[in-house]
């Protein structure tokens, strides 16, 4: 049987590949599975310094296998709700890892598999993805994560206005919101994505651990703590071996450990 989802290294940058294409790459039981045990997998991997999330075939993820939650027959509240924490589960896994994830969002996001892409680091989308937070549309509420996610990521009133409606936006409505970061063609996402995952592998691993950690709470945070955890970090982040190298290194004027790959906007077809 042809596996539901692939994992491939390339160097430091673990690449997760959904592998249903012939149902649009949807979430069946098998496949939060294992993307849960991916990712908690990754947590403790220290040769893992960035992941890429994307999809087989031409789509992203559809959502949730609606096919698969018809059968069994009818089940009570309790049943549904226990059955719910798997994507719970999913949820966590992914917000907790302290390494850069990005999603590459090309064809459809729809329901869950938006909300996969919301609980990325970065998000790339191609200049033919549609999403939509689709879960009305089928009397469900949004899940994995979403109702966390989604005010955070495009404001509360839009939130409301995406999860109420339950309507399709495009591409260019996702950057326009902040939902994405760069749109590219769908030849181009990929390598785009890897081009900024390969990055990483120069990046302070310590200083962006803590940083993702920082910037996940400070929503939730006041300014008193946060210079504290500001501090705490500084402290630990200051005594690792890359900083001293980083100082050495630009003393002696020579080239730095880490470059993010810029954008050529030719070639992306972006222009800002």
């Amino acid at each position: 049987m042809t596996e539901c989802v692939l994992h491939e290294r390339v160097g430091g940058v673990a690449v997760v590949t959904l592998n249903r294409p012939q149902s649009k790459n949807s979430l069946d039981a098998a496949t939060v599975d294992a993307l849960i045990g991916l990712f908690r997998g990754f947590r403790d991997d220290d040769t893992v310094r960035a992941v890429v999330l994307t999809g087989a075939g031409s789509d992203f993820c559809a959502g949730g296998d609606v096919k698969q939650m018809g059968q069994g027959g009818p089940r009570t509240p309790e049943q549904r709700r226990a059955g719910m924490g798997r994507y719970g589960d999913l949820a966590k896994a992914i917000a907790s890892l302290d390494k850069p994830v990005i999603a590459a969002v090309d064809g459809v996001a729809y329901g869950g598999g938006l909300s996969l892409a919301l609980l990325s680091d970065i998000v790339l989308v191609s200049d033919r993805a549609r999403m939509a937070m689709v879960f009305h549309r089928i009397g469900l509420v949004p899940d994995i994560g979403s109702w966390y996610t989604l005010p955070r990521v495009v404001g509360l009133q839009r939130a409301k206005e995406l999860v109420y409606s339950a309507r399709e936006f495009g591409a260019a409505e996702a950057l326009q919101m902040g939902l994405a970061l760069e749109i590219l063609p769908s030849a181009e996402l990929l390598p785009r994505a890897m081009e900024m995952a390969r990055s990483f592998e120069g990046a302070p691993a310590t200083a962006m651990s803590l940083s993702k950690q920082a910037l996940q709470a400070s929503l939730q945070s006041d300014l008193n703590t946060m210079l504290d955890m500001e501090a705490t970090a500084q402290a630990i982040a200051g005594g690792s071996d890359y900083a001293r190298e980083s100082v050495r290194r630009f003393a002696a004027r020579e080239p730095a450990q880490f470059r993010w790959p810029g954008r050529n906007t030719t070639t992306t077809g972006n222009k800002q």
